[in-house]
């Protein structure tokens, strides 16, 4: 599976470094739709080109260009959703053509724009029910990855309805035997990379691969998140980034707990929560 390997950030670094990177938000905020190159980001910071990837990737949580690309991917994915065609849509983003909106969704949402603007429809997704060490997992399968797992109590039928309220446009088969297979490579064939299809803001996608950085067998608090990918006032944010996670055990937001280490806040409940914990310790 892919991780981001989040940055370590003292307090006083992060403040003497504050100022520069607030010139660089304000200049990439003002003109990502020309899509700024690294050098004249820097300028605008007042730092040479290796010093400002350096010290804006530490502050962010991201490099330059990934956050150009968030900004242009947001307004791609908002004019699309507001019935914009793909090549309107990669104009508004500041880009050449329908080609580079097609490079930057799948770098940024790993779907393409014409899915994103059908909200899935032409798509088939396979979706499935699976015995799981947590109990019965429901499985979403897109074309690209897995998109959506989820725990039931003998609720399978809305737990795929969940799922499926995501996509409504796309169309669905049943498989059953293909859930069972991804269970077995996501529980039983260690360290596998699980290829994922997913769909969320890119707010929402730095949450989560801030969690995919948590080790099995570790835990950290929604304010240590925060302050991983941006300052510990958005640990409300970063709550309900967690929360809006659809890939549970996989984007580990069972591994977050409260201020205080109490297991609380997992939408499949506390006691599957700490099931899991205890089942990566031993493991």
């Amino acid at each position: 599976m892919t991780t981001a390997t989040l940055h370590s950030y003292d307090v006083e670094a992060a403040a003497r470094d504050y100022p520069r990177v607030t010139e660089a938000l304000n200049y990439l905020g003002d003109r990502w739709q020309e899509h700024p190159d690294l050098a004249e980001a820097a300028r605008a910071a007042g730092l040479s080109p290796h010093h400002f990837q350096r010290v804006f990737t530490r502050w962010v949580g991201v490099s330059p260009k990934r956050y150009v690309g968030a900004l242009a991917h947001g307004a791609a994915r908002e004019a699309i959703d507001d019935g914009a065609s793909v090549l309107d849509a990669a104009f508004e983003a500041g880009l050449s053509g329908p080609g580079r909106l097609h490079d930057l969704f799948i770098a940024h949402e790993a779907i393409t724009p014409g899915d994103a603007k059908r909200r899935g429809e032409g798509l088939e997704f396979t979706w499935g029910i699976a015995p799981t060490p947590f109990g019965e997992g429901v499985f979403l399968i897109a074309p690209r990855g897995l998109s959506a797992l989820a725990f039931t109590d003998g609720r399978s039928e809305a737990g795929f309805e969940d799922l499926r309220a995501r996509y409504p446009a796309a169309s669905y088969v049943r498989d059953d035997h293909e859930a069972r297979a991804w269970a077995t490579r996501i529980f039983e064939r260690a360290g596998e990379r699980i290829p994922l299809a997913l769909y969320g803001t890119p707010w929402q996608r730095q949450v989560w691969r801030a969690l995919l950085s948590i080790p099995p067998g570790a835990t950290t608090t929604y304010k240590a998140i925060a302050e991983q990918v941006c300052t510990a006032k958005a640990s409300r944010a970063v709550g309900a980034a967690v929360g809006a996670n659809p890939v549970s055990f996989l984007i580990p937001c069972h591994r977050v707990l409260a201020s205080d280490g109490r297991l609380t806040g997992y939408h499949w409940g506390v006691e599957r929560k700490r099931a899991m914990l205890t089942w990566e310790a031993v493991g």
